[in-house]
């Protein structure tokens, strides 16, 4: 027979969970549970499931300097871009941008280094974030004295 002083530690927490869980019900209907963006459970979807929405490019961000890449003037948190798939493309395409109201990507993006027009985007360029940037029009957190190239002025 096993050491019953062993076994009392276990059976009693065990048992006062129970009765914790017991005392104090939560209830759907009195809005205790919520979901994990904060609304009650019984409450309808307020979003829709695809989290990506077709967003209209906004006007082009003033560049500031001499062959600054356009940065992308709408969010992009959980775009991916792998070997076979670049969500940037979903918009941006040529045969995509005037349905979807996106900047078509440059002609530059469809050559390769040595200057051969490609069919499809140049695999050096086909990684968008690692030259365009997302931005917001949000305050400064460090003041700085940068002032625009002298030919963007």
């Amino acid at each position: 027979m096993k050491n019953p002083s062993r076994l009392f530690p276990a059976a009693l927490g065990a048992a006062l969970t129970v009765l914790c869980l017991l005392a104090s019900p939560v209830r759907a209907a009195d809005g205790g549970l919520q979901s994990l963006r904060g609304a009650a459970i019984q409450a309808p979807e307020t979003e829709a499931a695809d989290p990506f929405k077709n967003m209209k490019d906004s006007t082009p961000i003033e560049r500031n300097y001499v062959q600054q890449p356009p940065l992308i003037p709408h969010k992009v948190d959980g775009y991916t871009v792998t070997m076979k798939y670049n969500k940037c493309m979903d918009c941006h395409a040529w045969n995509r941008y005037k349905e979807t109201g996106a900047t078509k990507v440059s002609l530059t993006h469809f050559k390769t280094r040595d200057g051969q027009e490609l069919s499809n985007i140049s695999p050096r360029r086909y990684f968008c974030q690692q030259c365009h940037v997302p931005q917001v029009d949000a305050k400064p957190l460090v003041g700085n004295q940068f002032k625009p190239a002298q030919g963007m002025r």
